[in-house]
């Protein structure tokens, strides 16, 4: 199972940014997806997570600015992030719980992690 994400980039304080996520290989069905961030120095640590039905759970520094979504037709996720911050500078990885088979345990898997800058 491969999670590829889009890139990240360069965005002034106050824009947004739109994160995307797809998994693909042998995928029986997949439980939550979401997005972890790590700032220099710091813990990776959640930002959003969304069930694969029902509504999605943020960091609290994030909520009201950042919306997640998926497409289960499409084993993707997607992180809006809107009046961005400077501490909201950090790699962002896309994150999923797959089962790769019907009496297979369900098991994480992670993006390469993409680079958010904002600037102020």
């Amino acid at each position: 199972v491969q999670l590829q994400a889009s890139k990240g980039g360069l965005v002034q304080a106050g824009g947004s940014l739109r994160l995307s996520c797809a998994a693909s290989g042998t995928i029986f069905s997949i439980g939550s997806m979401g997005w972890y961030r790590q700032a220099p120095g710091k813990q990776r640590d959640l930002v959003a997570l969304i069930p694969s039905s029902g509504i999605g759970n943020y960091k609290d520094s994030v909520k009201g600015r950042f919306t997640i979504a998926r497409d289960n037709s499409k084993n993707a996720v997607y992180l809006q992030m809107n009046s961005l911050k400077p501490e909201d500078t950090a790699v962002y990885y896309c994150y999923a719980k797959v089962q790769i088979g019907i009496r297979v345990l369900d098991s994480e898997y992670w993006g390469q992690g993409t680079l958010v800058t904002v600037s102020s």
